[in-house]
């Protein structure tokens, strides 16, 4: 054999055993690069000089043709060796980061097209690769397949996170109130067939399907669970613990309003409790003695001498602007308190109430024995609940009483359950159109017991409600 045949001979031979010897070499690589040898690595002088710089490109950005794994391989193995490491989601979010296609699909490239949460896992109609795919020619998993590892923060683009707006927002304690709808219409003719009524002694007792008159020595009152406000949009739990039935209405935020009434359905305390367990009590009626008249209902008081002009002590809300229902109701009261009141005493005491100015509303219109408001008046209470509202967010322990009154036409039961329950709609639609916070309300009926204009015949004065605080009488602050 000639000594130029010897040459040719060892030169083919080193040509053919180059890539055996490439593959022997193969298993000493990193474990994720395996992957990517599916695509053959480009020659020394095919890379391009800004290769290097490839992990500083803005995320969602097609890496550079031709760019492989291979030329960045991590300094340590990773922790668990699955076939996606070789590929950093950060750098390369879509499905086939290694050889991106040649037209726009549906890697996380685009991610307008596919505008979904704000998560590292893509919305799209392309189904990811299977987990157990360990093969060289199987392209790398997705970012938020599983096995993959998941995407860092840095990796979400703008234009994903955007549509995350409407995931359901948490608001504070003070301004998430449970949404409550406008109550469902109703007409006396509806009660007068359900009520039921029985004689205890000298006094009566008239049943309704969600309220109790009580008529005894020469007063009228009216109770009704003030706790089936807070129950809207709320899951409630009831308790009975002794003597005491424990109300808790939690709502979706995390808040919960907690309301303790007594075996008589009295009032004991009411607090709501925030999602971090911070409490703010808004009655407490259940330390004693308060003083004198405290176990009763009324308070015998004289009538409050007032020292201010009417118009500033009784603001008819028609003739009205919003900064003069706010100091009208934030106004101090108008005549000194004694000592704390429960909230039963305030109820059922006009000389207390009388202490505190009031709104009149005048704006809303009631039909002929109904208590409904239709929607086309919500917004003439808009003034009442700015008001309420910009007071809550210096204390959000206030308290407001919402009255109803009617005018002195129709028999006496008839007027107490129909004032009550239009004070309790136009609670309804504070907190359901104005996001007022049921448990800063109280509600109250009087029927035709307390006239404005003194005149046994219709009078539209007279049908009327009305939105005092009530916090000082019952903290005892002058």
């Amino acid at each position: 054999m000639t000594r130029r045949s010897i040459i040719i001979s060892t030169t083919l031979l080193a040509a053919i055993a180059t890539p055996q010897l490439s593959q022997a070499q193969a298993p000493t690589l990193e474990p994720g690069l395996r992957i990517a040898q599916a695509e053959p690595a480009p020659k020394p002088d095919e890379k391009k000089p800004d290769e290097k710089k490839k992990p500083e490109r803005p995320p969602g950005q097609r890496p550079p043709q031709g760019a492989t794994p291979q030329q960045h391989p991590p300094a340590t193995p990773p922790a668990h060796p699955d076939p996606a490491a070789a590929t950093p989601p950060a750098a390369h979010p879509g499905p086939a980061a290694a050889t991106p296609p040649a037209h726009p699909g549906p890697a996380a490239a685009t991610p307008p097209a596919h505008p979904g949460p704000a998560t590292a896992t893509p919305q799209h109609p392309v189904p990811p690769p299977p987990a157990t795919a360990q093969t060289p020619t199987t392209p790398p998993q997705r970012p938020g397949a599983p096995g993959a590892p998941r995407a860092p923060a840095a990796a979400t683009t703008a234009p994903v996170q955007a549509p995350a707006a409407n995931a359901q927002p948490t608001r504070p304690a003070v301004a998430a109130p449970a949404v409550a709808a406008p109550p469902v219409a109703g007409h006396l003719d509806q009660l007068r067939n359900e009520r039921h009524e029985t004689h205890e002694g000298n006094r009566t007792v008239i049943q309704e399907a969600d309220r109790t008159i009580i008529r005894e020595g020469g007063h009228d009152i009216i109770r009704h669970n003030e706790a089936d406000r807070f129950a809207l949009n709320a899951k409630v739990n009831v308790e009975h613990r002794g003597n005491e039935t424990v109300t808790v209405a939690l709502r979706p935020d995390g808040t919960s309003i907690v309301t303790e009434v007594d075996v008589n359905g009295r009032l004991l305390r009411r607090l709501r409790r925030d999602a971090q367990g911070r409490e703010v009590v808004i009655i407490d009626d259940s330390a004693e003695p308060r003083g004198p008249g405290f176990a009763g209902y009324f308070v015998d008081l004289p009538p409050p001498v007032i020292r201010i002009p009417r118009e500033l002590y009784i603001r008819e809300l028609d003739h009205a602007t919003v900064e003069d229902v706010y100091l009208t109701l934030l106004a101090p009261p108008v005549d000194r308190i004694e000592r704390r009141y429960g909230l039963d005493e305030i109820r059922y005491s006009e000389p207390l109430r009388l202490r505190m100015p009031r709104i009149d509303i005048d704006t809303v219109n009631f039909e002929s024995g109904s208590w409904e408001i239709t929607p086309d008046q919500f917004d003439r209470l808009a003034f009442v609940g700015q008001s309420i509202t910009r007071a809550l967010q210096h204390n959000p322990g206030e308290v407001f009483m919402i009255e109803g009154y009617t005018d002195a036409t129709g028999n006496d039961v008839d007027n107490l359950s129909l004032s009550d329950r239009r004070a309790e709609s136009i609670a309804m639609v504070l907190s359901s159109q104005f996001s007022i916070p049921p448990e800063n309300l109280t509600t109250q009926g009087y029927g035709k017991q307390f006239l404005k204009v003194p005149t046994d015949g219709p009078e539209r004065a007279n049908r009327r409600v009305a939105v005092r605080r009530i916090t000082p009488l019952l903290m005892g602050q002058n």
